[in-house]
C-alpha cells in the first residue's frame, strides 16, 4: 500500500515540475537579450513581498494566485520567479487560459546577477 502513495507522490511532483507542451523555456543569460523587447510582457509571479525585496525592472508582479485575466493573449509572455518553480506552474495555467506565447525563465531570479542588471 505504501508503493502505491510513493508512486502518486513522485507522479504529482513529476507533473508539478514537467513544462507543459508548448512552453519555452530560457535561462537568465538568455533573458539578458529578450529583456528590452517591446513585443514581450514580462511578469513576475512571486508574493508581492518578494516582488518588493528584489525584482528585474522590466518585471510587473502578478502572483501566482492571480486569474491572469488582463495579460494580452498576441504577445509572449516571459514568466519568472525566484527559482522556476512558480513560474512553471504560472505557465501552466496561461497555457490553459489559451495563450500560446509563452516563456518560462529556468532558474528564475537564483540565477540572476543583480549587479549586471542593465
Amino acid at each position: 500500500m505504501e508503493w502505491i502513495l510513493i508512486i502518486i507522490l513522485v507522479g504529482f511532483l513529476v507533473y508539478r515540475l514537467t513544462p507543459a507542451k508548448g512552453i519555452q523555456t530560457i535561462d537568465a543569460k538568455q533573458l539578458k537579450d529578450v529583456l528590452h523587447d517591446p513585443n514581450k510582457v514580462f511578469i513576475d509571479v512571486r508574493s508581492p513581498m518578494e516582488y518588493k525585496t528584489q525584482h528585474i525592472q522590466q518585471f510587473q508582479n502578478i502572483p501566482l494566485k492571480s486569474k491572469f485575466n488582463d495579460l494580452p493573449k498576441d504577445k509572449e509572455i516571459v514568466v519568472i520567479c525566484q527559482t522556476g518553480i512558480r513560474s512553471n506552474q504560472a505557465c501552466k495555467k496561461l497555457k490553459r487560459r489559451g495563450h500560446t506565447k509563452i516563456i518560462n525563465v529556468r532558474g528564475g531570479l537564483s540565477n540572476w546577477n543583480f549587479k549586471g542588471e542593465k
